[in-house]
């Protein structure tokens, strides 16, 4: 990045993450600022592990960092031993593929950080940069498992607030952030656009934050059929001048403190 040595450094302390749920939407996440990508597919379910040739094609496009999703199916976060395996194995394939980090998570049923599985996890990460994800929001204690992901060597955690979204969660989210101390970084997602990331700085005292910057496309097709299936409809991608405007709203923001 250009500028002077403070304005350099504050790109690194301040981060936009996007959400990219295919080729065009890292794409775009790249030309619109983003400092890095979270790649994954069906952003509707709340995000699941990308094929092997979409993560193949972005590491190839990018030259951003790119951190994988890997969450084999949508639901809770209490996994089976070949739900497990399969993980296991993609984060091995994203270390292979030369992606720079994944994000991951897991839970027991009682709603606890499942620490053994996750220290497996973390360890076929080797040194791939590690976020864990919004499984945080749905456990019974965010500040035991606060403490449980910071033991487990990740860099940083994805959550809500325990809330719809980021803003409603702010409270928590800022409680989260006190309770880290510098150990980890809380990156605020869900519902974060270029109007409200300010006010979530500002609440929150966070740093980095995840969006999607996402909207919909009309469909390709000329033949309109009756959405019988529910599939009528063009694709939901990020858009490059929306994650500039959340990227300029940060900086902005930033630049004020």
């Amino acid at each position: 990045m250009k500028g002077t040595s403070a304005e350099q450094e504050r790109a690194r302390a301040y981060a936009v993450e996007i959400a990219a749920n295919s080729l065009a939407s890292a794409l775009a996440a790249q030309e619109g600022g983003a400092s890095r990508i979270e790649l994954c597919t069906a952003l509707e379910l709340g995000g699941l592990t990308p094929s092997p040739a979409q993560i193949a094609l972005v590491r190839e496009r990018l030259s951003i960092p790119v951190h994988v999703l890997v969450r084999p199916r949508a639901g809770d976060f209490a996994y089976t031993d070949e739900e497990h395996a399969t993980m296991l194995a993609d984060i091995a394939h994203c270390a292979a593929a030369g992606c720079d980090g994944v994000v991951i998570g897991a839970l027991t049923a009682d709603g606890d950080v499942d620490v053994a599985r996750c220290r497996e996890m973390v360890a076929a990460a080797g040194r791939l940069d590690l976020t864990f994800h919004r499984a945080i929001d749905v456990c019974h204690d965010p500040v035991a498992a606060l403490e449980a992901v910071i033991g487990l060597g990740f860099r940083r955690v994805l959550s809500s607030g325990g809330a719809a979204s980021a803003m409603e969660g702010c409270t928590n989210l800022r409680r989260l952030i006190e309770q880290a101390a510098g150990r980890i970084e809380i990156m605020p997602g869900a519902g974060i656009d270029a109007g409200n990331i300010a006010a979530l700085m500002a609440a929150t005292g966070a740093r980095q934050f995840h969006a999607s910057a996402k909207r919909a496309l009309p469909s390709l097709m000329r033949f309109a059929p009756a959405d019988a299936l529910g599939m009528a409809g063009g694709e939901t991608r990020s858009d490059a001048a929306e994650v500039g405007r959340i990227v300029e709203a940060l900086y902005a923001a930033a630049a004020a403190v």
